[in-house]
This record gives structure tokens, C-alpha cells and sequence, in this order.
């Protein structure tokens, strides 16, 4: 009897996935904090019977919130979330504990896109859940129209749960003393609204949010020059290679690939590198694993994998 439940619980260990434990306090100066780092259909993916998700069902792993950033302002007791994910719960609850405001809701909300894992967090806001009033969301032209003519979203604006505030490419949002942020369009897939890129500027230092894009020499800017203008490149990793998605045509999924983008930065001087961190990882991204070749690989040569519950100086 005591041999076979050893045996059980040496094979539930086994099973199961190592996690990185982060803890929560509250920033004593403006900083940006990671609130997610995977793609929009989370991790472990339904209907995935690979072995990178089969056993997150019994064994799930906190860390696997879809892609989020949160900035915190201590000295103006504002907090702003960017990207409306279906993991919204617990992000803003997150933001709220290093914010220490107190307030439970973001001073405001910015958008991407239009892709499931960006902006249909939005949906707790309304009177099923939240019942929020007036909560400030920053979109695109596009993006502010899909919001505004199709249910159930246009509902969040009938009830004035939320007030979409119109983004231009380029333009500068100033939000306070300490920070401003600049909206930038980038080449994606765009059913039904632009996609966007965010330069957040803080009081001391810079950082550009990229959690969706196109392979880079679609862009019609230099991601080179982008990353050193900035102090931190939070920018899209979907896929470690081609590999991985092997049943898919690739050109359908045109996304860069990390080892395209390490390849791409591979001349960077170390300073230049130490800025980068790969985000937005498909769930069958094998630098998912902190053990993993693949992300030794990535920190070997200098770059970084986003981490929940990250924090950073701006």
C-alpha cells in the first residue's frame, strides 16, 4: 500500500510543470509590470492534446496568463493596464496590489487589437460582472468603431461602462506629469481593427510594447533602431521556430520567429540585447519552459524571456 502511493506521488510529481514564483508588493516609483506572457489562447490551449498542455490540466501553472502589461504611478495614485485579456481577473487584481491605490480598476485601458486574447477581457466590465462606469479605453479608429456597432461590446458602451477615447498613430497620449504614451500601427492580421504597438515613456526611462506583429521587414520601421531609442522591448516571441507548428501553413501564422529575431539582433552589442524581452508565447513555445534547450539558448546569447510579476523602473 505504501509502495503504491509512493509511486502515485512520484508520478504526479513528475507530471508535473516547475513553476517560478513571483510575489507582489507595492512600487514606491513609476514601473511597468508584467501581467502576461502568453499568446491569446492561453496555456494549456483547449482542445491541445500535446504534451506541452496535457498535463496543465491537472497541474496548472500560474504564470500562464495571456500577454498584459500593467504601468503604476505612485506619485499621481494612477494605474493603467494595456490589453483587455480573458485572464482580466486576476491582471487587475494584480495591478491593484502593486498599485496599493486601493481601486480595484485601472485608470484607464489600452487596446491593440482586435484578436480574442486582447481585447475580450473587456466583456467583465459590463453589468454580468464589474458593472464598471465609465471606465476610460484607449483604441484605434477601427478598433473604436468595432467596439461601438457590434454586441456585445457596443452594450459597454450604451451603458457607459466604458468610455473609448480615439487613438491616432504617432500622436501622444500624455496621461500624466510622469507618463506618456505613443500608439503605433504594425503589420498584423487586421479583420477588424488595426494593430497597434505602444511606446510607454516614463519619467526616467522608456519602453515599447510589441505583442503582435508581422515578420519585421514587413514593418515599414526599423525594429533595430525602435529598440535603441527605447530601455526596454517587450516584443512578440508566438513561436520559437516553424517546428512547432508544423500541421499549419506557416503563411498564415506570419509571425517572427525567435530564432529570426535573435538572428536579426545577433550583432547588437550586449547593452543593446539586455534591453529585449521576448512575450506573447504560444502555448507550444518550448521557451515556455524555464528548463528548456531552447530558453538557455535565448539567455545565452543575451535576451530575455518576459516573466509574470516583473517589475521595471521607468
Amino acid at each position: 500500500m505504501k509502495f503504491n502511493m509512493l509511486l502515485i506521488l512520484l508520478c504526479l510529481f513528475a507530471c508535473s510543470t516547475r513553476t517560478e514564483e513571483y510575489s507582489l508588493s507595492k512600487v514606491k516609483v513609476p514601473s511597468l509590470i508584467i501581467l502576461g506572457t502568453v499568446q491569446d489562447g492561453g496555456s494549456p490551449h483547449i482542445a491541445c492534446k500535446k504534451e506541452c498542455c496535457k498535463n496543465l490540466f491537472l497541474h496548472p501553472d500560474k504564470n500562464r496568463k495571456v500577454v498584459s502589461l500593467g504601468i503604476v504611478d505612485p506619485d499621481n495614485n494612477k494605474s493603467y493596464l494595456f490589453e483587455a485579456t480573458p485572464d482580466i481577473t486576476t491582471q487587475m487584481k494584480m495591478l491593484s496590489t502593486v498599485s496599493g491605490s486601493g481601486s480595484e480598476t485601472p485608470d484607464g485601458i489600452f487596446l491593440t487589437h482586435a484578436h480574442i486574447g486582447h481585447y475580450t477581457g473587456l466583456m467583465y466590465l459590463g453589468k454580468e460582472a464589474m458593472n464598471s462606469n465609465r471606465l476610460p479605453v484607449f483604441a484605434m479608429p477601427k478598433m473604436k468603431a468595432f467596439l461601438e456597432n457590434n454586441g456585445p461590446w457596443s452594450q459597454l458602451v450604451t451603458n457607459k461602462n466604458i468610455a473609448i477615447r480615439e487613438l491616432a498613430d504617432q500622436r501622444p497620449v500624455k496621461l500624466n506629469s510622469n507618463f506618456t504614451v505613443i500608439p503605433f500601427l504594425v503589420p498584423h492580421r487586421d479583420e477588424f481593427s488595426e494593430t497597434v504597438g505602444y511606446k510607454i515613456i516614463g519619467p526616467n526611462k522608456s519602453a515599447i510594447f510589441i505583442p503582435d506583429i508581422d515578420k519585421w521587414q514587413k514593418w515599414d520601421q526599423d525594429i533595430v533602431i525602435v529598440i535603441s531609442n527605447s530601455d526596454y522591448a517587450f516584443i512578440d516571441a508566438s513561436f520559437y521556430d516553424s517546428y512547432e507548428i508544423n500541421n499549419r501553413d506557416i503563411s498564415e501564422i506570419p509571425h517572427p520567429f525567435i530564432i529570426e529575431s535573435m538572428s536579426l539582433f545577433a550583432d547588437l552589442s550586449p547593452e543593446e540585447k539586455d534591453k529585449i524581452y521576448f512575450i506573447h508565447l504560444n502555448h507550444t513555445n518550448p521557451a515556455l519552459n524555464p528548463e528548456s534547450e531552447q530558453t538557455k539558448e535565448i539567455l545565452e546569447k543575451g535576451f530575455h524571456l518576459a516573466k509574470m510579476g516583473e517589475v521595471f523602473d521607468l
